[in-house]
């Protein structure tokens, strides 16, 4: 469903201001930026590091031409009164603020953009081709000013540049901007063509940094979940993908002992990617931890069903075998429970060949006839790790029904 997202007062100004600090440099001194909408008016400043303070006026154009300019062209007590409304509130407002100088000031809205239209066409008897970056001055908005008061509203269609659907407003966003400019000390005002709409989306980016830099890294949603998960969990990283590579190497070269397909093979990788994030909360059972860590964790594109097998793997990589006393073993399927034990058997081997966490076992082969033996390649002594893979043999051997043996094929030196 479509999120709608409600900003008002602080919040807003704070989204006006990223998106016109990425529409222009703001470097120097404080910059003041106005924004005049329908309902109010949002003064901030703001420098190109931060935000330095926002505050929301009622004085939006649709609000004051509602309140104060019933007739047409308003009479000269209903100007007098709009030229005191705003005075007030803009002397109040700019009172308030704890930068009294600023650098600049900058425009941004609907309003503002249309005023420089107006200006730009009675200045050059040309369009404006971009409005970011335009300027005008408050000599020129006065002059534009004292002509909308002095019109009426077919006239105020005619005047080249103004768009039809502000004849009546442009009146009242001219006079904020016009007294805004004097009471500021500001002459020229730079209009910015970026506002909240740009800002929410530099807010998305910058709140979503990490997501969005997954995703360019890991375009596969699946794979970038469980990475995620296993980095926010502090994971050894190192030993777990050196465990996941020796898992699917024993998963590979067995498929005609197990007879598991593609799906089972991207569990396995998973879990082995995830088997030590219980170490995170606690390094007594961790792998009840991990368990509970996978269980409860958003992994989008994954099913239920694939969640709790790929935990119940992760779980059974150590200790006690897979026990009818176990809850996460009770609540799994008949199926599950044959995948689950295939795997965690492929798993407790890989994971007592790095039992040093050092990359010992480089690699192996595999060759299978009565017993299943493993060749493997090693890099310096292996006998914790062969004594570690033995110890987590016997879920392999009850499963597929054969020994298991492991023999060092190769030792080769590690060179700096």
């Amino acid at each position: 469903g479509l999120t709608v997202r409600v900003v008002t007062g602080q919040e807003e100004a704070r989204l006006i201001y990223l998106g016109v600090r990425h529409s222009m440099d703001l470097a120097g001194k404080p910059t003041l930026i106005v924004d005049v909408g329908g309902g109010s008016v949002e003064l901030i400043v703001g420098t190109d590091r931060s935000m330095l303070q926002g505050q929301s006026i009622k004085l939006g154009a649709i609000r004051l031409k509602d309140l104060f300019l019933q007739r047409d062209p308003p009479g000269t007590s209903m100007v007098k009164a709009l030229r005191h409304a705003v005075e007030s509130a803009i002397e109040s407002a700019l009172r308030r603020f704890r930068v009294k100088r600023h650098s600049r000031l900058v425009g941004t809205s609907g309003m503002i953009g249309n005023l420089a239209e107006v200006i730009h066409l009675r200045r050059t008897g040309r369009p404006l081709t971009q409005t970011n970056m335009a300027t005008f001055t408050l000599k020129e908005v006065q002059a534009v000013e004292k002509d909308l008061f002095a019109s009426d509203f077919t006239t105020r269609l005619n005047i080249p540049g103004l768009d039809p659907k502000r004849a009546d407003t442009l009146l009242p966003a001219t006079t904020v901007i016009r007294t805004l400019m004097e009471r500021a000390g500001q002459e020229v005002l730079t209009v910015s063509n970026s506002a909240i709409r740009e800002g929410l989306i530099y807010d998305f980016i910058e709140r979503h940094r990490e997501g969005l830099r997954a995703e360019q890294e890991i375009p596969n949603i699946r794979r970038r979940h469980i990475i995620s998960l296993a980095r926010r969990s502090h994971y050894p990283e190192s030993h777990c993908h050196h465990v996941a590579a020796l898992a699917l190497r024993l998963f590979d070269a067995t498929k005609s002992l197990h007879g598991m397909g593609e799906p089972e093979r991207e569990w396995l990788e998973y879990a082995a990617l995830l088997h030590d994030i219980g170490y995170h909360v606690n390094l007594r059972q961790h792998h009840k931890h991990t368990y509970y860590l996978i269980t409860n964790s958003d992994l989008h594109g994954f099913t239920a069903d694939e969640i709790e097998t790929i935990a119940n793997v992760a779980r059974y990589h150590r200790r006690a075998l897979p026990q009818s006393k176990h809850a996460s073993w009770k609540a799994l399927s008949s199926s599950q429970r044959k995948t689950v034990e295939k795997l965690s058997a492929l798993l407790r081997i890989a994971d007592g060949l790095d039992r040093s966490h050092f990359s010992v076992v480089r690699s192996f082969r595999v060759k299978m006839d009565k017993k299943v033996t493993l060749l493997l390649d090693t890099i310096s002594d292996s006998e914790l790790e062969i004594w570690a893979a033995r110890g987590r043999a016997d879920l392999f051997e009850r499963i597929f029904q054969r020994p298991i043996e492991f023999v060092v094929h190769r030792l080769h030196s590690e060179r700096p």
